[in-house]
């Protein structure tokens, strides 16, 4: 049970995190120009923009639960069933930011998700 929790707050938090700063890099604007002022311009800017810090707070909490998870279960679970974040980047991705999500994609995502649940019906 307690590994359940760490898995959905890795996939939750981790993939919250990714859409939030996402959300704030749209605020900001895309970057141009490479030169190291325009960069620290750039992450300045960032760093006043309020989804940038929710979603760092998110990806350490992500990142946190992920530290936990690994120190109770194998590598070769854990990484594998992080792998449905790909699902739910692209859940966010369509409700949360308003993409456009291909079939393609989608069929993409499912094939991530046989693949979690194989690796996780051959666990033990």
């Amino acid at each position: 049970m307690r590994e359940l929790i760490f898995y959905l707050l890795i996939i939750g938090a981790g993939t919250g995190g990714e859409l939030c700063v996402t959300r704030a890099m749209k605020v900001v604007g895309e970057v141009k120009d490479f030169r190291p002022a325009a960069v620290m311009g750039i992450f300045a800017r960032a760093l006043r923009v309020s989804w940038m810090w929710i979603g760092l707070a998110l990806m350490g909490t992500a990142f946190f639960a992920l530290l936990a998870a690994l120190s109770m279960e194998n590598v070769s679970l854990v990484v594998p069933v992080t792998a449905l974040s790909y699902a739910a980047g692209a859940l966010g991705g369509k409700f949360f930011l308003g993409e456009q999500v291909t079939r393609r994609r989608w069929a993409g995502v499912l094939l991530v998700c046989i693949g979690v649940a194989l690796v996780i019906m051959g666990r033990k």
